[in-house]
């Protein structure tokens, strides 16, 4: 604890002075009134024994990380003056869990034992004493923050065993990997050796997540383990107890037909789910093109979302959902698999407690240059995709039949993308990011990146901006020769396989190291540059399989 009497914080003893953060709740129920000072509500909220003792137990990780001291980004010795380089050091760092972890993994774990219908001693009827915490709650489960206050539905009323633990809405950089931690770590405790399945749907999500657990190994009290294909998925999930299993969503998709075979029916799995918001994780069900090994249409075939696959195999499992963003309110797939919200901890929270960083937006306005022929015809389209769709890409015999809406949407963004992507506006926002960057460069040093709608608009606008800056453009040809073979290679080695077989991955990954070697590309980076790689070909995977 630091404090000079108004101000204060708490971290650990490795933290440095920006990881320090405030205890905003005395009671885990609302954050504290600015007249009361900082350090009254910290040693209330905080020191108290109850809360204590369960920091201590539970919310302490101890994060092992390596460092290498390098000159201009390679190591040497004896470089501009330093007596060593290139040595590898690594340094333990222990991370105290915050106030909005603390509280939002216990509301998480009430809430889980109450969707799993199992510890009643651990759930805290509404209006009476929440003894997971030991602490005094008017709400049930010691939600921090209320979703009421945004007009959310809450956990509150749903009830006990229907399954759906709820989701936590933790906005991005706020520690969200780390409250998975933390929860999972307890739960295996409330539980009887439980099986905690934790899904991404990205296989760089996967790792990233992944090595997170895994050096978290002593508060979880087992090897967490990543699954390699869906066999061995299934191998670990038959098992009659215990394990932290981490998969991609999309191993839950069966062999053949439309129903995941059953692998445990056992009420004490728990499956966290990580960006839990996103559409894949639904019960609908589409039709979508079936393809042969060569990527040729063949017909036509009817597939779920994977919410319904994964229930499938684990039909008394406990869901809990994690999502750095707020789920629209449009949305039925994730309160109906999920159910509502556990806890939130918005942007505006964050930002205000220094968890993130404050994001100012600037306004740059580019106009797309028409001519009144070219309004008219947008004009015409528009009005033929709302009544009949695309004779195209409209089922064989139903030529006026409504187009698809998820076909429309395509044809729509395709349009857009033609506009904004047009010529004159690509070297208008050219001329406009050199100008722009160049005058930042003058106040302060620093990086900047462009964000675009699509691979054709980011290739366009580059050689835009190395023509106004040509010191600007990558001078290695043999680099930029390789990233076109690269490009190519994963163009015709991509498939809507990728998301089922793990075979093609390793395919590609061979054929990608060969490349690298081939071109010389530097062995101490190729690791590197083979993943960046493999997850681009991923995303053209999954534009196929859209």
């Amino acid at each position: 604890m630091i404090s000079d009497g108004l101000e204060a914080k708490a971290g650990s003893l490795s933290a440095g002075l920006s990881r320090f953060m405030m205890w905003k709740s005395a009671d885990g129920k609302a954050e504290a009134s600015h007249l009361v000072s900082q350090l009254e509500t910290l040693i209330v909220g905080m020191l108290n024994k109850a809360t204590l003792l369960n920091l201590l137990r539970h919310f302490i990780v101890f994060e092992k990380s390596k460092k290498e001291d390098k000159v201009n980004g390679e190591a040497r010795e004896g470089a501009l003056g330093c007596p060593k380089t290139g040595v590898i050091s690594i340094s333990t760092v222990r991370k105290l869990a915050a106030y909005h972890q603390y509280y939002a993994v216990n509301a998480a774990v009430a809430s889980t034992l109450r969707a799993a219908g199992v510890g009643a001693r651990f759930i805290a009827p509404e209006n009476s004493t929440c003894h997971q915490s030991g602490r005094d709650e008017s709400r049930p489960y010691g939600i921090k923050q209320d979703p009421a206050v945004y007009q959310l539905p809450g956990v509150v009323n749903q009830p006990r065993g229907d399954k759906k633990a709820g989701v936590v809405w933790h906005t991005q950089g706020s520690g969200k990997s780390l409250s998975m931690v933390f929860y999972t770590g307890k739960i295996v405790l409330a539980l009887d050796s439980p099986t905690v399945l934790v899904i991404t749907d990205r296989n760089d999500l996967d790792d990233q997540l992944f090595d997170t657990f895994a050096a978290s190994k002593q508060l979880l009290r087992q090897e967490p383990v990543q699954s390699a294909n869906r066999e061995q998925l299934k191998e670990l999930l038959k098992v009659a107890s215990g394990g932290v299993i981490f998969s991609t969503i999309q191993k839950f998709q069966p062999d053949e037909g439309n129903v995941y075979e059953q692998l445990s029916g056992r009420r004490n799995i728990v499956v966290i789910v990580d960006e839990a918001h996103r559409t894949q994780y639904g019960f609908g069900a589409r039709t979508v093109d079936e393809k042969d090994a060569s990527g040729e249409v063949v017909g036509k075939k009817v597939v779920y979302g994977f919410a319904k696959y994964l229930r499938d195999a684990l039909p008394s499992a406990t869901c809990l959902g994690f999502t750095g963003t707020p789920i629209e309110k449009t949305d039925v797939n994730t309160p109906a698999v999920f159910g509502n919200y556990v806890d939130i901890y918005d942007i505006a929270q964050a930002v205000e407690d220094g968890a993130t960083v404050r994001i100012f937006y600037e306004s740059r306005l580019v106009k797309v240059g028409l001519s009144d022929e070219g309004k008219k015809l947008i004009a015409e389209l528009d009005e033929e995709f709302d009544d009949v769709g695309a004779d195209c890409i409209r089922p064989e015999g139903a030529r006026n039949a409504p187009l698809p809406e998820t076909q429309k949407a395509k044809a729509k963004w395709t349009k857009m993308e033609a506009l904004i992507g047009s010529e004159q506006r690509i070297k208008n926002i050219a001329k406009d990011i050199v100008a722009h960057f160049e005058a930042r460069q003058e106040v302060f040093a620093g990086k900047g990146m462009v964000v675009s709608m699509s691979r054709r608009i980011a290739a366009e606008l580059y050689a835009e901006i190395v023509k106004i800056k040509p010191e600007w453009q990558m001078q290695q040809d043999k680099l930029r020769e390789l990233a076109v073979v690269l490009t190519q290679k994963i163009r015709e080695n991509a498939s809507i396989d990728w998301t089922i077989k793990e075979s093609v991955r390793a395919k590609l990954k061979v054929i990608v190291k060969r490349i690298l070697r081939q071109y010389g590309y530097p062995p101490d980076m190729q690791l590197l540059a083979t993943e960046t790689v493999l997850k681009q070909a991923e995303m053209i995977a999954n534009e196929l399989v859209g």
